[in-house]
């Protein structure tokens, strides 16, 4: 007998988003799933559905009612409660304020490099007594997401910026003048407040993973004139909000599922404390 070449195709594993206010309603048909994890519960149960064509699963990272303020976020349960529903790439949209002047409202910048200065959330899933687990990071976002998010085509009002550094801050007040000025001397692009510890869970996690980080203001150093404001970041992510949709729909559409990406081999050979889901 002799081999065939016209098997039925594997199933293609869902892509993850997680997403932020005015991005609830991106699934067709969606499906609410309970989902528990060893760090309790995600900050909403995720949404199974359809979006740009393929399987999607999305978890509103503030929670479908925004109440939960960046460092109170529980990134452990989010991310695993994803990969418990096969999602091995995630897509993360995110409001950033602008370190350098070039980088104005309506930019998105797909960053390569991460400053994370963060302090007192739960950083990692390999916390608990027993084999130490050491996950390489030296580039914490996907090559094969960034290089997709990259080369679509993005709505003329959006001009995607190819890399950048992202430095999260601890929140929920936004940065001094001399804070600012100090973190873009370190080399930051752009500055939010939830881009970690997510990135590296999902690393710990081996998943693909992927920011989409939408600059709504300059940050405060930059705009010597003015300061950031809430309602001002609320206003420039409302009018930009339905292109980043739009955006997103075609990198989920381009996105390759390849089980190859060095991302989905991070803890390959690692004395792992537990079996990943």
């Amino acid at each position: 007998m002799t081999a065939t070449t016209d098997l039925p195709d594997a199933p293609e594993s869902p892509i993850g988003i997680i997403g932020g206010s005015g991005l609830y309603s991106l699934l067709d048909s969606p499906e609410s799933v309970e989902v528990e994890t060893p760090f309790g519960f995600p900050s909403e149960n995720p949404q199974r559905g359809t979006f740009g064509g393929k399987p999607v699963v999305f978890l509103p990272r503030h929670g479908a009612d925004h109440r939960l303020p960046p460092h109170r976020v529980n990134y452990r349960a989010n991310l695993w409660a994803l990969r418990a529903l096969g999602v091995r790439r995630v897509l993360a949209p995110s409001a950033v304020g602008g370190l350098v002047p070039q980088l104005g409202p309506g930019s998105v910048v797909v960053p390569d490099q991460l400053i994370d200065l963060t302090w007192g959330r739960a950083h990692t899933v390999y916390d608990a007594v027993g084999p130490v687990v050491h996950v390489g990071f030296a580039d914490p976002y996907c090559p094969l997401g960034r290089a997709t998010a990259v080369a679509v085509d993005a709505p003329a009002t959006l001009e995607v910026v190819d890399g950048g550094t992202m430095v999260v801050i601890q929140g929920p007040r936004f940065s001094t003048r001399a804070e600012s000025r100090r973190n873009a001397a370190d080399g930051g692009t752009v500055v939010g407040m939830t881009g970690a510890p997510e990135a590296q869970i999902a690393r710990e996690l081996a998943m693909c993973f992927t920011s989409l980080a939408l600059v709504t203001d300059s940050d405060a150093g930059v705009d010597a004139a003015s300061a950031v404001s809430h309602a001002a970041v609320l206003e420039a992510f409302a009018a930009n909000v339905e292109h980043v949709g739009t955006l997103l729909g075609s990198v989920v559409a381009a996105l390759p599922d390849d089980a190859g990406c060095a991302c989905r081999h991070a803890v390959d050979g690692l004395p792992l404390p537990f079996e990943l889901p």
